[in-house]
């Protein structure tokens, strides 16, 4: 009998009880419910460095391919603190280990952005058999191009944009509407571009706060009262990206706003004299139910994960390249962040729509 622990970490997303599910009918079907053990592993690495578990059963798996969040749990625990030993004297990788052995694992399954990815890793080093699989609403994962989770927080951003245009229209005002990614821009741009924003500030590409100001100058000029901005959580200003890191953390800090999204309205504002507000949908982006497609790419994946387990096929993430699922090993993934090209295809394609990404003369 294979004996399988599975577990979530890091933000919860859409397509996480996909997966599982996936995974785990997979293994059944191949199997049999009597060759196949899945153990859940409650709230991610927590439950592994503390050996929280819950023995799950074939019907634990049903009906949850359209849930939102995880039915296992989830929680952050940062990678940089792995091998801190904590205030309460636990050496955290040394009882994830021994919580492996000692729940007689064959194979540890994780789900998890980049972070995760990182720590499945640091396991497979220490002689885990481990596997896993890519979730992030941000899409930042190395390695594959589609990550479970990102097209439904792209469905629900465009969604909020699109909704906006009708009130802006209404009352001719400028609108921002701030999208999750602090260090890439991936859900901005795809959102931008589907929801029609006249403006896309994404981390990648600093803004001058001057070239946004004039594109709202030149619509307002040619007779369109509104403005629509996709400002990314992380978008940052050309002044800030050019400090040293520390002291553009200190001058950061210092924005009295509760996001750069707030300091862009307010010198547009004071510029154009065209009343601006913020719209902030934060966490809905990556709640409620996986849409159409990432049902259908969790379910990939979890068989190719699933199919691996039984080839014994370990260290390996299961990955999208070219629209084929295919497996990547995990030390040529982990830790590295796929950010927006300044010069990618879809950024140049917007820009030939006439979309303002702030650093334009």
């Amino acid at each position: 009998m294979k004996r399988i622990g599975i577990l979530t970490s890091g933000g919860d997303c859409q397509g996480l009880n996909s997966t599982i599910r996936a995974v785990a009918k997979t293994l059944y079907q191949n199997c049999g419910n009597d060759g196949v053990q899945i153990i859940g592993i409650i709230d991610g690495y927590r439950g592994l460095i503390y050996n929280e578990t819950r023995m799950m059963k074939p019907d634990d798996f049903s009906g949850i391919l359209t849930r939102g969040g995880t039915i296992l749990g989830t929680s952050r625990q940062p990678f940089k603190l792995m091998r801190v030993i904590d205030e309460n004297s636990v050496d955290k990788v040394a009882e994830m280990k021994k919580n492996y052995k000692k729940l007689e694992l064959d194979c540890l399954v994780v789900l998890g952005g980049n972070g995760t990815q990182k720590t499945a890793n640091l396991l497979r080093e220490e002689g885990l058999n481990v596997v896993s699989l890519p979730k992030t609403i941000d899409n930042d994962l190395w390695g594959t191009d589609k990550t479970f989770g990102f097209q439904s927080a792209v469905d629900i951003a465009t969604n909020v944009i699109d909704c906006i245009h009708t009130t802006a229209t209404s009352h001719g005002r400028v609108f921002i509407v701030e999208v999750m990614g602090h260090k890439v821009g991936w859900l901005t741009l795809y959102a931008g571009i589907a929801g029609g924003a006249d403006v896309i500030l994404i981390p990648e590409i600093p803004y001058d706060i001057n070239s946004v100001i004039n594109t709202i100058k030149k619509r307002t000029e040619s007779g369109k009262k509104f403005s629509i901005l996709a400002v990314a959580e992380g978008a940052i200003s050309k002044e800030l990206a050019a400090m040293p890191k520390k002291k553009r953390k200190a001058a950061m800090a210092e924005i009295a706003y509760p996001s750069i999204s707030y300091k862009i309205a307010k010198e547009i504002q004071d510029a154009t004299g065209q009343e601006t507000r913020v719209t902030v949908p934060g966490h809905f982006q990556r709640g409620g139910s996986p849409d159409a497609y990432d049902r259908v790419l969790s379910t990939r994946f979890g068989i190719a994960a699933a199919e691996l387990i039984i080839n014994g096929d370990y260290g390996k993430m299961v990955a999208l390249v070219n629209n084929k699922v295919v497996a990547v090993p995990l030390e040529e993934i982990a830790g590295k962040l796929k950010s927006v090209p300044a010069d990618h295809e879809i950024v140049a394609a917007a820009r030939k729509m006439g979309i303002c990404f702030g650093d334009e003369k």
